[in-house]
């Protein structure tokens, strides 16, 4: 589907039209697969104590409030997303005293520098119009030595996986999104933005060329998603 350059306006609209029922389409797409990533880089960010901690394109916070749990009274959790509607629904999960929302743009984050220890992004990283000036205002608010964590789609390995990865994605996701949220075209977008997402490998090299070290990559089911982690030294 052809989306513009800049397609920050149409893709918020996509979230704000389907934030009702994105936790379910979550559930039902992966089949609940995505709890057991969320789970995996949420340990990956290591997150304690009294660490600050950036949820970006944070959603409904999920993530936000999973990494609340593992904070102590002297920590804290900014969720921030450029869909109020996505963080209204989930607003239930911000009654934890340490997380607070905030609605904005992730490429110009209003956010001092050297403020947060780790920043987390799950699903989010390949919805922004430039993720290059993501990963450098994501370079900029971090502390040094500070984490960054990418939970993001990519691509499985094998021609057969593939293929029918391919097929589920682009006849079956669209279908099951019209009928649940009634909006096809986000559910259309989603498999075209996963697809055009850099592989691994570019990826690694685009946090490295934002300043980023210590560049790892873990592969999740098959490779149907990743968990990407690298340090602000």
């Amino acid at each position: 589907m052809d989306v513009p350059p800049d397609k920050t306006p149409v893709v918020r609209s996509y979230f704000d039209a389907i934030a009702g029922r994105y936790d379910l389409m979550n559930t039902l797409l992966s089949f609940g697969l995505h709890h057991v990533w969320k789970a995996r880089a949420i340990r990956a960010a290591c997150i304690s104590g009294a660490m600050r901690v950036l949820d970006v394109c944070g959603g409904t916070g999920d993530l936000a409030a999973r990494a609340a749990r593992r904070l102590d009274s002297g920590g804290s959790v900014t969720l921030y997303d450029f869909s109020c509607a996505m963080m209204r629904t989930g607003r239930g999960r911000a009654h934890h005293s340490s997380l607070r929302c905030v609605c904005g743009d992730a490429r110009a984050l209003a956010l001092k520098d050297r403020c947060v220890d780790t920043v987390i992004i799950g699903f989010g990283l390949r919805n922004l119009a430039d993720m290059n000036a993501g990963l450098q205002e994501f370079q900029r608010v971090l502390a040094p030595g500070g984490r960054l964590v990418c939970l993001e789609f990519s691509q499985p390995g094998g021609a057969l996986l593939r293929r029918l990865y391919d097929l589920y994605s682009y006849r079956v996701i669209p279908v099951l999104g019209q009928l649940i949220t009634g909006s096809r075209a986000a559910y259309t977008y989603l498999p075209d933005s996963i697809r055009e997402f850099p592989p691994p490998e570019r990826l690694q090299q685009m946090m490295e060329q934002a300043g980023f070290s210590s560049v790892s990559c873990s592969l999740l089911t098959g490779g149907i998603a990743a968990i990407h982690t690298g340090f602000k030294t």
